[in-house]
This record gives C-alpha cells, sequence and structure tokens, in this order.
C-alpha cells in the first residue's frame, strides 16, 4: 500500500506561496550561486577589456565607449557588488569549514553581516575609483 500525500502538507519545499516561505539562510546560498555565475561572465568581460588594450586604441576606445556608458557603468557597480559579496560569504563559509557559526543565532548574524560587508565593500571601491 502506498501512502497519500496529505493535502494540508506541501510536496516540495520550492513550493513558493502559502506553503514555504523562503528564509535567509536559503536565498543567501541561492545568491552565493547566482553571483558566482555574474562573476564568471565579469571576468570573460574583463578579458575583453584587456583584449582591447593590446589590440590598440581603436578597440581600446570602443570598449571604452560601452564601459563609461550609463549600462556599462551599471553593470560595473553591480559587478563589483557581487565580486564583495562573494568575497564576504566565501570567508563565511571557510569560517564554517572550522566547524563552527553552525548555530541559528549565529547563522542570521554573519548572513546580515556578509550583506553589509558587500555593500560596504562596493561603496568604498566606487569611493576610491572616483577620487
Amino acid at each position: 500500500m502506498s501512502a497519500k500525500p496529505s493535502p494540508e502538507r506541501p510536496l516540495s519545499p520550492f513550493m513558493i506561496g502559502p506553503y514555504y516561505r523562503p528564509q535567509l539562510t536559503s536565498m543567501l546560498s541561492i545568491l552565493h550561486r547566482i553571483t558566482g555565475v555574474i562573476n564568471t561572465v565579469g571576468a570573460f568581460l574583463l578579458s575583453g577589456w584587456l583584449l582591447s588594450i593590446a589590440s590598440g586604441a581603436a578597440a581600446y576606445d570602443a570598449f571604452m565607449g560601452h564601459a563609461s556608458a550609463w549600462y556599462g557603468l551599471f553593470f560595473l557597480f553591480g559587478w563589483t557588488w557581487t565580486v564583495a559579496y562573494h568575497l564576504c560569504n566565501g570567508v563565511r563559509h571557510l569560517y564554517w569549514d572550522t566547524g563552527r557559526g553552525f548555530d541559528l543565532d549565529t547563522v542570521y548574524k554573519t548572513g546580515y553581516a556578509v550583506i553589509a560587508g558587500s555593500v560596504v565593500l562596493t561603496v568604498l571601491v566606487w569611493i576610491v575609483v572616483l577620487i
């Protein structure tokens, strides 16, 4: 005999809505993966920038025309944040690798610290860049 699933209980934790409320821990984990992908795309664009330098003034000017446009600066600012977030969350994971910080209170405190730290690092980088 197979048991029938209860209609009151969700079948999957991925059922967003009345059944499953996203938590800070799960959102930070998903965001860590997403920022890793975005950082990879940014690394390819960084390689493109280096290739434009090696290709001469015309290629560099063309690349910088896009990089200095509003959409290029928007991407660069966002990419800076993804790098800072991935770095801060990576340090958090290294701390976890020591076997510490798994109690719920510490997990939430370090999660909020990762968010705050990534924002502060991003702003500091852009202050340094613009000065």
